[in-house]
């Protein structure tokens, strides 16, 4: 694999670090062009009380402002998972050329597990995907995150008394 698609997922795991020390679903995401990182975001929904403060979508406001423009052809995003509904439709919306997947989610995936909203035929612009770039390292930071979630809930909460 293209040693730059690595160091491009290890920097949307850099921002997903970002949001799990926010106590965020750890997902990060950047979008380059012309081989240079011209957004990052990570995921927000709980610190901005935004349910659609996900890291694709900061992202994608971020590139267009750079920009200085919605549509963000030539931009490829990296994203350590797979987009949901939302997100795949922002991306097809602002005609990002190139996605790159880590990890997909089975459950609300919505470019290839669920649904494949950036290659469906109806829509006047199609996204390439490559999904499993780094998967390992993608899915860990989420297993972990889930994992402390769980146990937290579980410590927190009263012992039942006999």
């Amino acid at each position: 694999m293209n040693k730059s698609v690595n160091k491009y997922m290890r920097e949307a795991l850099l921002e997903a670090e970002k949001a799990a020390e926010l106590e965020e679903v750890p997902v990060g995401a950047v979008i380059v062009r012309d081989d240079e990182i011209i957004a990052r975001g990570y995921n927000r929904t709980r610190t901005d009380n935004d349910p659609t403060a996900h890291a694709e979508m900061i992202a994608i406001r971020q590139a267009a402002a750079k920009l200085g423009g919605w549509r963000l052809t030539g931009c490829t995003m990296y994203v350590t998972l797979e987009p949901c509904s939302m997100c795949a439709g922002a991306i097809v919306w602002s005609r990002i050329e190139n996605l790159v997947i880590g990890a997909m989610d089975p459950k609300a995936g919505a470019c290839g597990s669920v649904f494949n909203i950036p290659q469906e035929e109806a829509l006047n612009h199609h996204t390439r995907i490559v999904n499993g770039v780094l998967r390992e390292e993608c899915s860990s930071i989420l297993s972990e995150f889930f994992e402390n979630l769980r146990s937290r809930k579980n410590t927190d909460r009263p012992e039942e008394k006999e």
